[in-house]
């Protein structure tokens, strides 16, 4: 019985001595260290801030091994370095004694939004080797952000009618905002056509860097379906990826109601609705317009802007709309046209003009490439854009040589019955507006000449087929500029001509006529282009005129 008697005695101490321990542990872990972390309440967003961590030991013992970490809040940019957690080792912490450490940042995020500083600091008292940690925080809320950001939206706008809005922003930002991104969401109904400047995707752009007083405008070009009186919402956002992290710094909704159509706007040129016209056409503009409301418009006025670098607005002619030339723009008033003065229910006009698209286009450079173009109408409060692809003008030049440098020719000059005499093909191909691929040459050879087998390049892809007697020529793809702003893609081979009998006291022929042909990537379109057929008389060889009688 004692035996028990001692052994929970004995059970009973340890239990005591084990409280007295853990007491003895933890009444550092409250009180004997204060932290805290010092933060400017209110902030402008890029601004550089200053946060202060203090320590102070209020206990009667050191502190050993005290080990700081700090963290920067979400979206912030830390003014040495770009590690946004610092872990720092300090010196023993003696008793009373007080300390601080300064980080600096710059902040950034959108308006209202509170961001949170970090700080934590563990240590081992004196004597003890378990290990304590105390931790707080310094909050900021950053109540201007320096940039304007606007959606700039029509309020109303009809079901299935093509309209236009736009994004803008500018930076007044000390501070350049680098790694930039606007995306917008676009409501149900919406559907996307074009923009500009192109998106990644469809609702996506990359800004890059911002530097103050800089900013810039995306256009967008869709329709809208809905429901009379319906409120469509877009909103558009505009922030920064770090890491994989994205930090909003502004965003902006706006909604547009559908309306009740008034008026319909079609376009036709030439009689028809062509997706694509060629360099150089003459193009009959008619605007048709028709009243599909339930009641008559009166005092209605027409405008329609050109837009592109391939209209010829020195061709243009409209008997009575006036043209004019600062903004390419062609105004049609009630008092000129009936059926602007008045519109009854139901009720069609149309106004019309002539105007060439261009052949050549000076300075054309790379930027200009995929040309198209464009008619902006506006009919009262109505608003509509047609869009035309112009087609590439490809073409090949065919020239022939007695004199040259390339393969040196041989035989009698004029040319002889019954006797050899070489010359010198040579085949330009060019291509001005838009990228051609698959780009083909080709032409006839007559029955009394044939191929020397001299080739230059040499790795060129020339053909000759014996049977229909056709030479083939292959450039490939065609980039836009080719022959005016890069040099034109060119093949010289050699043939041999041995005139017959019937052919004596005549011209004969050395080449037929070369014909190009390609697929323009941009119209999606099969282009063709000519050149006149080759003889003896060597319009292009100065050096051999007057020698292409065949003797």
């Amino acid at each position: 019985m004692k035996r028990f008697f001692f052994f929970f005695m004995f059970l009973a101490l340890l239990l005591v001595i084990a409280g007295i321990w853990s007491w003895q542990q933890n009444r550092y872990s409250k009180g004997i260290l204060r932290l805290e972390v010092i933060a400017p309440s209110e902030v402008t967003m890029g601004e550089e801030i200053t946060y202060t961590v203090r320590w102070k030991n209020n206990g009667n013992t050191s502190l050993e091994n005290p080990t700081l970490v700090f963290e920067y809040p979400q979206g912030s940019l830390p003014t040495d370095g770009e590690q946004t957690r610092i872990t720092e080792s300090l010196t023993e912490i003696y008793p009373g004694q007080e300390q601080t450490r300064q980080f600096n940042a710059r902040l950034f995020g959108k308006e209202g939004e509170v961001k949170e500083a970090k700080a934590f600091l563990n240590y081992s008292p004196k004597n003890l080797s378990a290990r304590f940690e105390s931790e707080t925080k310094g909050t900021s809320v950053i109540t201007f952000v320096p940039l304007n950001f606007e959606l700039d939206l029509p309020s109303r706008t009809e079901s299935d009618q093509q309209f236009q809005f736009a994004l803008n922003y500018f930076s007044n930002s000390e501070f350049p905002l680098a790694n930039l991104r606007i995306k917008i969401e676009y409501p149900s109904g919406f559907a996307f056509k074009d923009a500009s400047p192109r998106p990644l995707g469809e609702n996506e752009w990359k800004v890059g860097v911002l530097n103050k007083a800089e900013g810039g405008r995306i256009s967008i070009r869709g329709t809208l379906q809905g429901k009379l009186e319906e409120l469509k919402v877009f909103k558009a956002t505009l922030g920064s990826w770090k890491e994989g992290e994205f930090t909003l710094l502004k965003e902006v909704t706006k909604g547009i109601a559908i309306a009740e159509p008034q008026l319909q706007i079609t376009q036709l040129i030439n009689g028809n609705d062509p997706s694509v016209v060629s360099p150089g056409d003459l193009l009959h503009y008619e605007i048709q317009f028709k009243n599909v409301s339930g009641r008559n418009l009166e005092n209605l006025f027409l405008i329609v802007n050109l837009e592109g670098k391939a209209y010829d607005y020195g061709s243009l002619r409209s008997p009575v709309g006036l043209y004019q030339s600062g903004d390419n723009s062609i105004v049609w008033e009630a008092r000129d046209v009936p059926k602007l003065r008045f519109l009854g229910r139901g009720d069609t006009g149309k106004v019309e003009f002539w105007i060439h698209a261009q052949k050549t286009i000076e300075q054309f450079s790379l930027e200009d490439k995929n040309l198209l173009l464009r008619t902006r109408v506006v009919l009262s409060d109505l608003r509509e854009e047609f869009d035309v692809k112009v087609n590439s003008r490809l073409s090949v030049n065919q020239k022939a040589f007695y004199q040259d440098e390339v393969f040196g020719n041989q035989g009698p000059l004029p040319p002889r019955v019954g006797e050899r005499t070489t010359y010198t093909v040579v085949w330009e191909a060019q291509n001005l507006f838009n990228d051609v691929k698959g780009a083909k040459v080709k032409a006839f050879l007559p029955a009394n000449a044939e191929l020397t087998g001299k080739v230059f390049p040499e790795n060129s892809s020339l053909t000759f087929d014996s049977v229909s007697r056709e030479v083939v020529w292959l450039p490939g793809d065609l980039n836009a500029g080719t022959g005016t702003i890069s040099p034109s893609a060119s093949v010289a081979f050699q043939i041999a001509l041995t005139p017959s009998s019937v052919q004596f006291g005549g011209i004969a022929q050395l080449m037929g006529q070369v014909q190009i042909t390609g697929d323009d990537i941009w119209t999606v379109q099969t282009l063709f282009g000519t050149d006149l057929s080759l003889d003896t008389t060597l319009p292009d060889d100065s050096s051999s005129q007057g020698k292409g009688i065949v003797q």
